[in-house]
């Protein structure tokens, strides 16, 4: 029998530059910081799982896992690193469920990171771009010099194609995330302010990322460092880490699936696989998306945030720039997306984008978001997180625990 599992306690850095920190340094912070909110010693927990995707390219690191068993009180335990790449946050998350759903203890902590800068905060944009792409089928690479841009450039000129869409109603999504990510402390572009007519001028920084498509640069995500994690439990592990059931959220509906990785060939405005994963959590959670008012989506780039907004079932097909250009995703509309910013205002380090949705959805449904960006009376929040080019999802339903 499936047992109920828990947020007992989340943590992140803020997203940016984690400047001259070494990966061994993020993780020990990632777990201390998640421990010490709940002031629980980490030999309470007992299994846990590590996601990052640039890990080897960039940093030329790998065994996660052992540098996660080499915080005081972690060794000895059941641990993974786990690899779906922009996914693997939220693979983290499922990856430690699972393992407690088997009967490998009762608390898991699921950690997810990124380091893409150098330690005074530059990026080499070039090898970013070529080790991302490696995330992609190795035949749509040719003539691709930014891999995924250039996908989701394509991706995002068949949406607009297909459901008469322009530049203007997508180019509201990052405005309205620009927005959000102004109140969120924890946020890359939190000094950023970006109107309509920025994100549609070339100008500056804003160009075309591929010529002929429509792609700009403030319909993109940022490159980003950071660090999140949370603490899962069962009602018995709730019990051993002295956390009130009240006092958090439930995961209450989860579920992954895998698409083929190259993405001619298969529907990309309506990804299989992503629907898939989508209703069998809120089948799981017995929930309805019309019950949810609390969402994180995974916009890698505007034209996600619109896709997102329709997996969620937020909004119909080919409807969901609408959504947000109506309102209805505003922190007071009928369904909040993104309220942290989203990947394109708050950040993206890819292997902790999908525990950071997970968190912030959390804070949401506990009344801790600032003020500003606190959703009235929230209920049941869903969240989003894709690895690839819309290949792989993870999604969750969380509400209040009982």
């Amino acid at each position: 029998m499936r047992k109920p599992v828990y947020i007992a306690a989340y943590h992140q850095s803020k997203f940016g530059k984690l400047m001259a920190m070494t990966v061994p340094e993020i993780i020990t912070s990632a777990v201390t910081g998640v421990c010490n909110e709940i002031k629980a010693d980490p030999s309470v927990i007992e299994s846990g799982s590590i996601g990052a995707t640039c890990n080897f390219a960039l940093n030329e690191q790998g065994l996660l896992a052992g540098l996660m068993a080499s915080v005081p009180g972690m060794a000895g335990k059941p641990i993974e690193a786990v690899e779906n790449a922009c996914a693997s946050g939220g693979q983290a998350i499922l990856s430690t469920i699972w393992k407690m759903q088997s009967g490998l203890g009762d608390t898991g902590i699921a950690v997810g990171y990124e380091k893409m800068r150098d330690a005074e905060g530059k990026m080499d944009g070039k090898l970013i771009g070529k080790v991302l792409g490696y995330f992609s089928h190795p035949e749509e690479r040719p003539g691709k010099v930014f891999v995924f841009p250039h996908i989701f450039a394509e991706i995002m000129a068949a949406y607009m194609k297909a459901h008469g869409v322009g530049e203007a109603e997508l180019g509201q999504i990052a405005v309205a995330e620009y927005r959000n990510g102004n109140q969120n402390p924890y946020a890359q572009m939190q000094k950023v302010q970006v109107s309509l007519d920025q994100v549609l001028r070339i100008e500056g920084i804003n160009r075309y990322v591929v010529d002929g498509l429509p792609l700009k640069t403030y319909d993109c995500s940022q490159i980003t460092d950071g660090y999140a994690a949370v603490i899962l439990a069962t009602g018995e592990g709730l019990s051993k880490l002295g956390v009130r059931k009240s006092d958090c959220v439930e995961i209450a509906g989860y579920a992954q699936a895998t698409d083929p990785l190259k993405s001619s060939g298969r529907d990309i405005l309506h990804p299989a696989g992503a629907y898939r994963a989508m209703n069998e959590a809120y089948k799981m959670a017995g929930v309805s998306a019309a019950e949810v008012n609390v969402a994180e989506i995974h916009d890698c780039f505007t034209v996600m945030g619109a896709l997102g907004t329709e997996v969620i079932g937020k909004a119909a097909n080919g409807k969901g720039a609408h959504y947000w250009v109506d309102g209805k995703a505003n922190v007071d509309g009928e369904c909040a997306i993104n309220t942290s910013g989203g990947l394109i205002a708050k950040g993206h380090p890819v292997g902790a984008t999908g525990v950071a949705m997970v968190g912030w959805c959390a804070w949401q449904l506990l009344g801790k978001v600032p003020a500003a960006l606190q959703v009235p009376n929230p209920r049941v929040a869903a969240t989003f997180n894709i690895g690839g080019p819309v290949c792989s999802s993870v999604c969750t339903v969380l509400r209040r625990a009982g």
